[in-house]
């Protein structure tokens, strides 16, 4: 019995230290299901827009372009932008750096009104831009680094493009739903500082403990019910016995 009171008495505890944290896994995975994966990613937010093919005939060799930029690259992407052909030159050591394929210089700075037509032309809706900064760190949500133009929307999901300052390429999406989707994310994975490590020791510790509440919550049922049925076989002993 002292064995059982203490198993049960563990048991309680553990539930009592881990049970708050199983609700958010629940909730939020509850949450995460329960919004369709491509509202998050505000796909439904991006305008369809026709391919454009390179005139490579009439850009300059990825020599000419490497030499204007001043740069070594062990690896160089040729792509089309809407501000036009550019190259995206990864150096030896230090971030990749982006050109105009046609002068292999960086391209002039964007302006306030550019980055906000780029992004209109970028965005599915009919929703009025509701504001436009320009931020020189790229905010955390946006998984980036270095400067970045933000450009909101007035829909009903609050929807905010986040464009290259040099290409005016739309390199992030984000809105009140994703922001939602990530509280909940990071809630279940542990990790609320940025929610990038789900295999840290704070979520093995605890997985863990609900599985030792799982294992001996079925270890003191089975207990319980054979007390219980040896409790009845000697009732039913007894009541013959009478």
């Amino acid at each position: 019995m002292k064995v059982l009171k203490l198993s049960t008495q563990l048991h309680k505890w553990i539930a009592l230290v881990v049970g708050l944290q199983v609700l958010f896994w629940v909730g939020g995975g509850l949450v995460m299901v329960a919004l369709p994966i491509e509202t998050v990613r505000s796909e439904h937010r991006v305008a369809e827009q026709a391919a454009v093919p390179l005139a490579l005939a009439g850009l300059p060799s990825l020599d000419e372009i490497a030499r204007q930029a001043g740069v070594a690259p062990t690896q160089a992407d040729l792509h089309t932008t809407p501000r036009g052909p550019a190259w995206t030159l990864k150096p030896m050591s230090g971030e990749p750096v982006i050109v105009s394929a046609v002068t292999g210089r960086p391209f002039a700075p964007m302006s306030r009104d550019e980055a906000t037509a780029f992004a209109i032309q970028a965005y599915r809706g009919d929703a009025a831009v509701s504001g436009v900064s320009f931020l020189t760190t790229a905010p955390e949500e946006t998984g980036k680094i270095g400067p970045l133009w933000r450009v909101d929307f007035a829909d009903g999901e609050k929807t905010s493009f986040y464009l290259s300052p040099a290409t005016a390429e739309v390199v992030s999406r984000r809105s009140g739903v994703w922001r939602l989707f990530d509280f909940f994310w990071r809630l279940h994975v542990m990790d609320w500082d940025d929610g990038e490590d789900f295999n840290h020791p704070l979520i093995i510790i605890t997985t863990a403990l609900t599985l030792s509440i799982v294992v001996s919550g079925f270890i003191l049922l089975w207990i319980r019910i054979a007390r219980d049925i040896k409790s009845w076989r000697a009732v039913k002993r007894s009541t013959r016995g009478d």
